[in-house]
């Protein structure tokens, strides 16, 4: 699943300031944060379909996605995690890379992805579902935004609990430095969960239940 929370454009320290969370098969093989071989990319990688879920460069370019919950999906769709390192090794602007995926993003699960060029000062959200209808592209305006398993910015419960924390902890440095580590420790890590009638209802409650907190503690065997 996954969850991530970004300033954007926004903030006089800030150009651009991202806390994530990874969701994912706990015994999952994982390689941790490292520039990749013979290319400009920094990046966890997964190891089974060797792509991954936050990459960015040195030329000021970020990728990051998130899983589309839904109750079924494509075991012979392509890899999500391919899609950071398609936009990090292309030259094409963030609206131009989106244009590009028109033709393609039915191959691929559910996805929501983000693509920014930092020193241009643009970015763009991508997602692929609702499934049948034309890929959403859209141009990422000024602000706080999260991303969660369903649109951008929508109001699900980790989506707005995660957001009501964060600008309580903003608050109280203003325009200043904000202490992003002691802020990872607070705000990434509750499990605290959804009371289950707000749940979307798209697969069984249980699972919903479970994956409602920002940190996510379900035992999700790999098979």
């Amino acid at each position: 699943m996954c969850i991530a929370l970004f300033l954007w454009q926004c903030h006089p320290l800030y150009p651009f300031l991202l806390l994530n969370n990874r969701d994912e098969y706990h015994n999952r093989p994982t390689k941790p944060v490292s520039w990749w071989e013979d290319c400009d990319i920094l990046a966890g990688r997964d190891e089974i379909a060797m792509g991954t879920w936050l990459a960015c460069s040195t030329q000021g370019r970020v990728a990051f996605l998130t899983n589309v919950l839904e109750l079924h999906t494509l075991p012979e769709a392509k890899s999500r995690g391919d899609l950071p390192v398609l936009f990090l090794k292309s030259s094409k602007k963030p609206k131009e890379f989106a244009e590009s995926l028109k033709s393609e993003a039915h191959y691929y699960n559910g996805f929501n992805l983000i693509v920014a060029d930092i020193v241009s000062n643009s970015m763009v959200y991508i997602s692929n579902r609702p499934k049948g209808q034309p890929i959403t592209i859209q141009e990422v305006p000024p602000g706080l935004h999260v991303l969660s398993n369903d649109k951008l910015d929508s109001p699900w419960h980790k989506a707005l609990r995660l957001e009501f924390s964060f600008k309580e902890h903003v608050a109280k440095h203003g325009e200043g430095e904000i202490p992003v580590k002691e802020v990872i420790q607070k705000l990434m890590k509750d499990t605290v969960k959804a009371d289950k009638n707000s749940l979307p209802r798209i697969c069984s409650l249980d699972w919903e239940f479970n994956l409602s907190s920002i940190f996510v503690e379900v035992e999700t065997p790999l098979e």
